[in-house]
Parts: structure tokens; sequence; C-alpha cells
């Protein structure tokens, strides 16, 4: 599928992107960030192929629980690996609260996990019910 029908259709799926695009200032021997958008990016997205396809499902998910995409750097208030670890971690967390656990310690900690081999959904928790678990955690 993508060799024969992506690939050949790349040119057509290109969106502009007005940009603040660093670049090197010669007079000053230094990078210059712009505060205004300065450039234009060509952009694709995963969904531009979505037309092309002959069969396709789309999931309708709650964001909190399942989706947490990471398109900007570090240290950006959406879309971080920052934000989607807390997503996450606050899913973990919550998984054990249903299961009858106690959060204790660091309860703001964005480093809480349950990994996939002890739960994929919140399931098979029972264990920690009436029990205390200290944040951060990984179970």
């Amino acid at each position: 599928f993508l060799n024969d029908v992506v690939v050949p259709n790349l040119g057509n799926m290109y969106h502009v992107a007005r940009k603040k695009i660093p670049y090197f200032d010669e007079s000053s021997k230094s990078t210059v960030k712009p505060s205004e958008n300065n450039g234009i990016k060509l952009e694709s997205f995963i969904f531009d192929i979505f037309p092309l396809s002959t069969s396709m499902a789309v999931l309708d998910v709650a964001r909190v629980q399942e989706f947490a995409p990471v398109k900007n750097p570090p240290g950006t208030n959406s879309d971080s690996p920052d934000t989607a670890r807390a997503l996450f971690s606050n899913v973990a967390k919550k998984w054990l609260q249903d299961a009858g656990a106690k959060l204790v310690g660091d309860v703001e900690s964005d480093l809480c996990e349950v990994g996939p081999l002890s739960s994929y959904n919140g399931e098979g928790l029972d264990e920690w019910k009436n029990k205390e678990v200290d944040c951060p955690f990984s179970i």
C-alpha cells in the first residue's frame, strides 16, 4: 500500500504551514529565533492517506484515556512528551484507584505506570484493593 499507492501520491499531500523558523544571522554570528512567522514549511499528516485507502477504520476514543499525541518539543504546554507522560500517568493512577488502591507519596507525580503485562485497560488489578501504593510507581 505504501509503495504502490502512498509514495506515488506524496506530492499531492502537502499543507502549507507558516512557521517561526530560526536562522543564522551572519552579522551577529548567532542563531535568531524570530517572534513572528518568517517562513513556510510543507507538512503532511498520517490522515492525508485515508482517502487513498480502500478499507479503513477510525476509532472514536476519549482523549484523556487513549490519545496522547507527541508533536511538539518537551516543555510545550500541549502535545509534547511531557503532556503525554502526564496523561498516561493519570490513567495509571485512575486504574489503581478504581481497583480500590489508596495512592500515597507524591500523588502529583507524572511518573506512574501500569505496564501492559500487568493490565491493558485497568483490568486485573484486584490485588491492589485496599493497599497503599507509593507514588511514583511502576507496576
